[in-house]
This record gives C-alpha cells, structure tokens and sequence, in this order.
C-alpha cells in the first residue's frame, strides 16, 4: 500500500438509535499509519463512530469504506479493543487461551489451533511483552495487564488498522505511559484510532485529534481550537496542560448538547 494512503473514509454519516440522533454528518479520512486521537464527553458518540467503522451499527444513511470495501468486507483488516471486556475473573482460562480466541475467525473444520496460530499468539504477547504471563489465569491480572492482553488479542489477525476504546480505563498512570509507548511503536505496523474522553493525555501522544459531540470536529492536527473544544463538550475549557496527563475540564452539563 502507498505510504500515506486512505484507508478508512466516511461520508456524510448519520446513525440514529431508537430514532434518537447518535451521529450527525460525519465525514473522516483515516491515512495509514495515523495515530487518531478521538476525544468527547460521555454519550457523545465515539463507541458509535468505532462500531461503525467494524460493521456493528449501520449508518442511517451515508458511506464507510475500510481499504475500498465495505465494513463487512474490510473488518478482516481490523483489531478492535472494546471498551469494556467483561468476563467472570474465576473462570480458568489463560493469557493464552484469550489471545488464541482472536485466531477463531480464521478457523477452518476441524477447530484446532494450528503451529501457526500458536506463534502469531506467542508474537503478540511478546509484543505486549507479556509472554511471560501465557499460562495465569487472566483473571489474576492487573487492569493494565489485562489491557496489554486485550490488545495481543486484536493482533493476532495481524490488522492493518487498530481501534482502541477507552483503553486507559482502569489502568494506573504508569501503566498508561506504557500502553501510549507501545501504540506508537505498533503504528510503525498500522494505523490506530484511539478514543478517550481525557483531553490531556491524548494530545500528548497522537499526530491527529478529531473532537466528537455527534458531530465531528476534525482538522488533520493534533492542535484543537478553544472553541472547538467549547463546542464539543458544551462547557467552558480552563486550559489543557501538555507533560501532565490530568484531566482539566470542568464538570460537563450534557442537558444542552
């Protein structure tokens, strides 16, 4: 693929639920190997946008296209890390078993994983250096660790394109630091999406930010406008503090957005 080719475009998008408004007129142009920083208050849309993406919602009306297909079509190319993974934490299953059930897709009768699903799941932990950790119970994992898992999980396709949802959620400081660490080295490989609600954080790491408050915000930089942000979070913003990831917005009141 040519070095900075489109590989995600969504056009004039719309997706209501429950007849209710989600997503409004969005349009984006993701390029290869861009670390997309998608931030906006609760209940703005930005599962909707990712889900989207992947085929799970459809739009009302408009158009996605993931390298020129459908979303059906061109999922195969993606590594999605939702939100929330809930499982029970005492059920026996290990680091590995959950990274190998990203192998099952590609699975052919009879079920069984092959020597090569075995070493692209070993690579991807290696990758989220944590190999070490293939045979603990993943329920006896930190939050980050769990995290680092999920993500060994959505590499094993060996995607072109990695979404990330709230992938901080839960995880201490240090660890996060980690975690942006390791995005950027995987967008040597892909291009991410990244989406968060912590301004600060985001701008530090990414090339590109787009704000999302159902309609999309979106200039091709990292660097966002005071009354774009304004905008999106139907709120005054005092500062953002780059160095320092914290969180600097005021207390959002959504009854008006």
């Amino acid at each position: 693929m040519e070095e900075g080719a489109e590989i995600v475009r969504l056009e004039d998008v719309w997706v209501h639920i429950d007849g209710m408004p989600v997503l409004e007129a969005v349009n984006l142009s993701i390029k290869q190997h861009d670390f997309l920083g998608i931030i906006g208050p609760n209940g703005g849309g930005k599962t909707t946008l990712l889900k989207a993406i992947i085929g799970l919602i459809r739009p009302t009306r408009g158009r996605i296209t993931i390298f020129g297909l459908t979303p059906d079509n061109g999922r195969r190319f993606v590594g999605y890390v939702p939100q929330y993974s809930l499982f029970y934490r005492d059920f026996p299953v290990s680091v590995l078993d959950v990274v190998l059930m990203g192998r099952l897709g590609r699975m052919r009768p009879p079920r069984r994983y092959s020597e090569e699903d075995m070493r692209i799941a070993y690579e991807a932990l290696e990758t989220v250096e944590m190999l070490e950790y293939k045979d603990r119970q993943i329920g006896k994992l930190s939050g980050g660790q769990q995290q680092r898992v999920f993500i060994a999980r959505a590499l094993v396709n060996q995607p072109k394109l990695l979404l990330l949802d709230e992938p901080m959620a839960n995880v201490d400081p240090q660890m996060q630091k980690e975690l942006y660490e390791l995005f950027e080295s995987l967008r040597k490989q892909m291009a991410i999406v990244l989406v968060s609600h912590d301004i600060s954080a985001v701008s530090i790491y990414v090339t590109k930010i787009a704000c999302l408050n159902r309609k999309l915000y979106y200039h091709n930089t990292k660097e966002i406008s005071k009354e774009e942000l304004e905008s999106t979070y139907q709120c005054p913003v005092d500062m953002i503090a780059h160095g320092v990831p914290h969180r600097v917005l005021r207390e959002h009141d959504m009854r008006e957005s």
